[in-house]
């Protein structure tokens, strides 16, 4: 997921988001520790960055709401 995606999305979409991504890291968490056995390695790594994208998107629009 790119940031320039992310930027037309609005607070509550963004919000949606974050909660999804959060909750599929989650389950691939939950699934790696049953299975013990990491479908794509890369995956968590890919989620949790897309996580930091959003939260810094949320963040900014925050600022804007403050000080516009």
């Amino acid at each position: 997921m790119k940031a320039a995606e992310l930027r037309d999305r609005s607070a509550e979409e963004l919000r949606e988001a974050y909660e999804e991504k959060r909750q599929e890291l989650f389950m691939l968490k939950v699934r790696k520790d049953v299975a013990d056995a990491a479908d794509n390695p890369l995956k968590a790594r890919a989620l949790r960055r897309d996580i930091a994208r959003i939260k810094t998107l949320m963040r900014e629009q925050e600022g804007v709401k403050h000080h516009g």
